[in-house]
C-alpha cells in the first residue's frame, strides 16, 4: 500500500520528530494511556503503524469496500444513507398491560422497533404464582406466563409492521412459540414475522447464568429452533449472540468479541451437524455488542468483528452465499459503565457510546436511560434515550458518509491488532477442547474474572478516572431524577391472573401436548413445534421448562469451574 521509499522516508522523518517531541514529552497530564481493556496506546499512529508490508493488497484485504467481502466498512453498500439502523427502546416491566402502554409511547415517539425485557421468573421458566417468583414478578422485566400475556403484550400493535426483539434465552423457545401464536390470531402470517430473539445459551453459562437445562439439550432446542424458523420464520433472527452480558459482567473488548464469535461458531457447528445446510440458516443469525466507553477501541471492535466472521464463514464453514458472511448485529451502550453518582453524566456516556455504534456501522442501537442504575427507565428518560439516537441520526452529520474513520492510521492498527489476538484467544480455546470444554472447566469465567478485577483496582486506585465516582466528587449529593417503582399489586394481580387461565383452558389439550413434547424431548423430533402446540392452548410457560427440566434435568455449575486453574 505504501512504496518502499515512502516507508525510509516517513522512518527518518519519525525519529527526528521524536527528539523534538522528547522535549515536552515530560508535561504529559497522566503516567499511562490505554484504553478500558487495558491496551496501552501509542502516542502517534502513522503508516508504520499499519503491517503492510509484503501485501500490496492491504487495502482490500483488511479495509475494502462497504457492502463487499471481508465487509470491515460495513455489510451494506451504502449504509445509513439509504436507512438508519433500528432504534429500539429496552422495554418491559410489571404486567404486559403496562408494557404494552411502554411500546406505544415508544413507538409514538419515534421508536422503529421493540425491544422487550422479561421478568426473572420468566427468564428462569417459572410461573408467576411459583414459590421461587414471589418478590420477583414484573421487577426486571414484564411477567409473562402464557399466550394470554402475550396477547396482552402485543395488544393493538399489528405485528407485520413492527420489528420486536425479545431478552430471553434459556426459556426462549416458549416465548418465540406464544409471540408466533399471537401472530397467528393477527392473521400475520409467519413469513411476515420479524425481530430477534436472543436465545445465546452458552453466554449464559459464561456470563449471566440465567440458565435451566445442562448445555446439550440446550444447545437442542436452539437447533430445533433454527430448523423450524428457516422454514416457516425466515425473516426472524433466531439468535442474537451476545457479547453484551459478557462484557458486562468484567470483559476486555477482545474477550468480549473472542467469546462471543466463539459460541457463535459453536450455534453453526451445531446446526451443521445436526443436518442443516449452513447457507439455509446463517443469513438468520445476528449478534449483540456492548458499546462501552473507549471511543476507538469500540470502533475497532465492531470492524474487526465482521472481517473475522466473513473469513471464518467462507473459509472454515463453506458457506457459499454473500448472506452468509455478513455479520448482523446489534448495539447496546454499556449498562456496567453507568453510575448512581451524578446520573445526569450518564446522559452523556450513552451519547458517545452510541455514536461509536454508529460509527462502527450497528443495523440495530439501543440507548440506556440515565436512571437504569437505579431503576427501570422512567418515561422521561427513556424518551431522553430515544432522543439521543434521533439527534445522532439527523443533526450530527455522521450518517452522510460510509465508515468515515477507514483509512485512519490508529483505528485501522486498532483493528488488526483487535484481530490479531481475537485469534490468539481462538487458538487457546481450540486448545483447551472447544467452547462446551471450556465453559465446563470455567476458562471463560476465570478470565473475565481476573479482567473485572483488574478494572476494578484501576478505579480503586484512580488510575482510571471515572467522572463524579473517584474524582469530580461532589459532597452530600442528592439524587433528583424520578424513580420508577413497581407496585406490589402487580404480583397479586398476575398470580390471580395465570390461575384465572388455568382454570378456564381446555385442561385435556393441555394434558395432550404436554405429554407429546414429554415424548419429544426423551427422543426424536421437533421440541419449538412442539412447544408451538403447547404455547396454542395455553400451557404456561412454567409448564413446559418443568417438563422439560424432569426430562433433561437442571444445570448446576461445578465449583470446578470457578476453582481450577
Amino acid at each position: 500500500m505504501f512504496t518502499k521509499s515512502f516507508m525510509d522516508n516517513l522512518n527518518a522523518r519519525l525519529i527526528n520528530w521524536n527528539k523534538t517531541a522528547e522535549k515536552t514529552r515530560q508535561r504529559k497530564s497522566k503516567p499511562r494511556f490505554f484504553t478500558v481493556s487495558g491496551v496501552d496506546i501509542d502516542e502517534l499512529y502513522t503508516p508504520a503503524s499499519i503491517n503492510t508490508e509484503g501485501n500490496d493488497d492491504y487495502y482490500f484485504d483488511k479495509i475494502g469496500l462497504p457492502g463487499e467481502y471481508p465487509y470491515t466498512r460495513g455489510v451494506h453498500h451504502t449504509m445509513y444513507r439509504t436507512r438508519l439502523w433500528t432504534m429500539r427502546q429496552f422495554a418491559g416491566m410489571g404486567t404486559p398491560k403496562q408494557t404494552n402502554e411502554r411500546f406505544k409511547y415508544l413507538l409514538k415517539s419515534g421508536g422503529t422497533g421493540l425491544s422487550t425485557a422479561f421478568d426473572l421468573p420468566t427468564l428462569m421458566g417459572y410461573d408467576s404464582d411459583h414459590s421461587r417468583s414471589l418478590g420477583e414478578v414484573g421487577k426486571c422485566g414484564v411477567a409473562v406466563d402464557s399466550l394470554a400475556d402475550m396477547e396482552i403484550l402485543f395488544d393493538g400493535i399489528d405485528l407485520s409492521k413492527v420489528s420486536t426483539s425479545m431478552t430471553i434465552n434459556s426459556s426462549a423457545s416458549m416465548a418465540l412459540a406464544m409471540y408466533l401464536c399471537v401472530a397467528e390470531k393477527q392473521g400475520v402470517p409467519f413469513d411476515q414475522v420479524r425481530g430477534t430473539l436472543q436465545n445465546d445459551i452458552l453466554k449464559e453459562y459464561i456470563a449471566q447464568k440465567e440458565f435451566i437445562f445442562p448445555p446439550r439439550p440446550s444447545l437442542r432446542l436452539i437447533t430445533d429452533m433454527m430448523e423450524y424458523c428457516t422454514k416457516h420464520v425466515p425473516q426472524w433472527n433466531t439468535i442474537s449472540i451476545s457479547g453484551y452480558h459478557i462484557r458486562e459482567a468484567g470483559a476486555t473488548a477482545v474477550q468480549e468479541l473472542a467469546f462471543t464469535l466463539a459460541d457463535g461458531f459453536q450455534y453453526v457447528e451445531s446446526a451443521i451437524e445436526a443436518g442443516q445446510d449452513v447457507d439455509e440458516f446463517a443469513p438468520r443469525l445476528s449478534y449483540f455488542f456492548n458499546a462501552h466507553s473507549d471511543f476507538f477501541e469500540e470502533i475497532a471492535k465492531y470492524r474487526a468483528a465482521r472481517r473475522i466472521y466473513a473469513r471464518y464463514m467462507k473459509e472454515k464453514y463453506g458457506a457459499k452465499k454473500e448472506r452468509s458472511w455478513l455479520m448482523r448485529f446489534h448495539t447496546q451502550t454499556a449498562g456496567c459503565s453507568l453510575t448512581a453518582q451524578q446520573p445526569e453524566n450518564n446522559i452523556v456516556r450513552v451519547a458517545l457510546q452510541a455514536l461509536s455504534g454508529v460509527l462502527g456501522g450497528t443495523q440495530s442501537l439501543h440507548t440506556n436511560s440515565m436512571d437504569e442504575t437505579l431503576a427501570l427507565p422512567s418515561e422521561k428518560a427513556a424518551k431522553i434515550a430515544l432522543r439521543t439516537q434521533q439527534v445522532i441520526a439527523h443533526e450530527s452529520g455522521v450518517v452522510n458518509t460510509i465508515d468515515p474513520l477507514a483509512g485512519s492510521y490508529f483505528v485501522e492498527a486498532l483493528t488488526d491488532k483487535m484481530e490479531a489476538e481475537v485469534e490468539a484467544y481462538f487458538e487457546e480455546i481450540e486448545r483447551r477442547g472447544g467452547v462446551l470444554q471450556c465453559i465446563e472447566e470455567g476458562f471463560f469465567q476465570r478470565e473475565l474474572a481476573k479482567s473485572a478485577y483488574r478494572y476494578q483496582r484501576e478505579i480503586e486506585t484512580k488510575e482510571r478516572t471515572i467522572v463524579g465516582v473517584n474524582d469530580y466528587v461532589e459532597d452530600d449529593e442528592e439524587i433528583e431524577i424520578p424513580i420508577l417503582y413497581i407496585d406490589k399489586q402487580v404480583e397479586t394481580d398476575q398470580v390471580a391472573f395465570v390461575k384465572k387461565i388455568r382454570a378456564e383452558r381446555d385442561g385435556t389439550a393441555v394434558k395432550e401436548t404436554l405429554d407429546n413434547l414429554r415424548r419429544v424431548a426423551r427422543g426424536e423430533g421437533n421440541t419449538f413445534e412442539a412447544i408451538l402446540d403447547c404455547s396454542r392452548v395455553y400451557v404456561t410457560l412454567g409448564e413446559m421448562c418443568d417438563v422439560l427440566r424432569e426430562e433433561w434435568g437442571e444445570y448446576v455449575e461445578p465449583a470446578s469451574a470457578m476453582m481450577a486453574s
